[in-house]
């Protein structure tokens, strides 16, 4: 016997027999309401087709992939997408989410397949306005502007295309659902009914999803439930840089990241990022520190910049950051200030990243730290070093995950010298080769770095 219960979220989707003012699963406050009575029904059990097996027999064949033709993308789904997977595509408004998955649907398409791209957000002459921009034409890329799924559903039966697109799961509505399009009911029954789908006929479907004010995916938890992977495009939308990010994935791994980058003849894939973070002078430039940050599984080169500039009078300190988080480096600041004797308590201090790139690995620590270190006593030091490691509130440094990679990438891209963490001997020796004339010099502490790289004529704390 089992009871339905009366009270749902309208943000995950969890039910309860009585009302509550905070859902017990996502803690969201006033989004539990009614659904209907509960009532009591029995369920008769069905003889199963095939009876279940010890998990040791179960066979392990791989399902088989199809790539889209966008390497980065394909990177980011774990090889491509596999029959009847559904992806979810989620991100802000601007952020090039159509661009990317028309430039995809064409690849596809030029490669022989059909592919079926629904617009609830377009009219088609805009759709295709873009596509010509974009070179985005391909004879069996097929478009049509919807929004009801039913009809939507008429496309993929007269079409049998092998991909589709639906942009966005909000504009779509169903007339056998509860409320408006957009709404939970609606959103939750429409995705349903898309993954219906493509599990039964083996169609790949991509659903690009909006998001809230805080950067979650708009609608009811369940929808991300329902799907086989969900990806987060990221990006400002004043930089041309764009990251894929998979945070869930069946077929693959859930932290991989693709690199994109937004241009004026659409989007275009990026296999090494590591120059659209760093500057280009030659010249090293005091306040300057270059390290290797992790972005899912690959290494990127970050440049981060500071500038300490005295106060005069009584006017007030400003702490100013742009692409780390502010909080973290308040924290290098006291350390500085306090372990290293770097005097910044009478200076703003502004610090940033190159190239629009967010950093909240905590491997950059030390890089802000003699960052904000050479801009304060105004001295420079050679470009090709690299600096690796957490800072820790006693001026101590800590090792970070992935460091093999991290040297692996910057000898590959000709650093002479890289600072790391003591304690870090071991990863080195696993590297071995794959360093090259990289040398890596271990330090214990902030201001052993900051006395590697010559820098100890510092203004002294009072």
């Amino acid at each position: 016997m089992a009871k339905t219960a009366g009270y749902e979220c309208s943000e995950c989707g969890w039910t309860s027999v009585r009302w509550v003012g905070r859902c017990g699963e996502c803690q969201a406050w006033g989004t539990v309401a009614e659904r209907g009575a509960g009532k009591l029904r029995a369920v008769a059990s069905v003889a199963p087709d095939a009876r279940a097996v010890p998990i040791g027999e179960v066979a392990m064949d791989e399902a088989p992939r199809t790539r889209i033709g966008i390497g980065e993308l394909d990177r980011v789904l774990g090889g491509g997408l596999v029959g009847g997977e559904v992806v979810l595509l989620a991100g802000e408004p601007g952020v090039g989410k159509s661009t990317l998955l028309l430039a995809a649907a064409a690849k596809w398409a030029s490669q022989g397949r059909n592919a079926l791209y629904i617009s609830g957000e377009e009219s088609a002459s805009q759709v295709r306005l873009r596509a010509e921009r974009t070179g985005g034409l391909a004879p069996s890329l097929y478009l049509a502007s919807e929004t009801e799924l039913g009809t939507v559903l008429g496309h993929v039966e007269q079409l049998h295309p092998s991909l589709l697109v639906v942009d966005s799961v909000q504009t779509i509505g169903c007339a056998e659902a509860d409320g408006t399009p957009g709404g939970v009911s609606q959103v939750r029954e429409v995705t349903a009914a898309l993954v219906w789908v493509a599990k039964r006929t083996g169609m790949c479907v991509v659903i690009i999803g909006h998001v809230t004010k805080d950067g979650s995916i708009a609608g009811p938890r369940t929808m991300e439930h329902l799907v086989d992977a969900v990806l987060s495009f990221e990006g400002d939308r004043h930089s041309g840089f764009r990251i894929v990010r998979a945070t869930k994935n069946r077929f693959g791994p859930a932290d991989e990241v693709g690199c994109f980058e937004m241009r004026d003849n659409g989007i275009a894939e990026v296999a090494d990022p590591s120059g659209l973070f760093t500057s280009h002078h030659e010249e090293p430039t005091p306040g300057t520190a270059l390290t290797v940050t992790i972005e899912g599984r690959r290494p990127m080169l970050t440049e981060v910049q500071a500038l300490v500039a005295a106060v005069g009078g009584d006017a007030p300190l400003r702490r100013v950051t742009s692409g780390l988080e502010g909080s973290r480096v308040a924290m290098i600041l006291a350390v500085l200030q306090r372990r290293a004797h770097v005097a910044v308590h009478h200076h703003d201090v502004y610090v940033s990243t190159v190239g629009g790139a967010r950093v909240s690995d905590p491997g950059a620590d030390l890089a802000v730290a003699i960052a904000v270190a050479s801009g304060a006593v105004d001295r420079a030091f050679s470009r090709r070093v690299v600096a690796i490691g957490e800072v820790g509130l006693a001026g101590e440094l800590r090792r970070v995950p992935g460091t093999e990679r991290r040297l692996t990438e910057a000898a590959r891209l000709g650093f002479e010298l890289a600072l790391v963490p003591a304690g870090s001997r071991d990863t080195t020796r696993k590297a071995g080769g794959e360093l090259g004339s990289l040398r890596v010099v271990e330090v214990a502490t902030v201001s052993d770095a900051i006395g590697v790289l010559d820098l100890k004529r510092l203004r002294l704390a009072a």
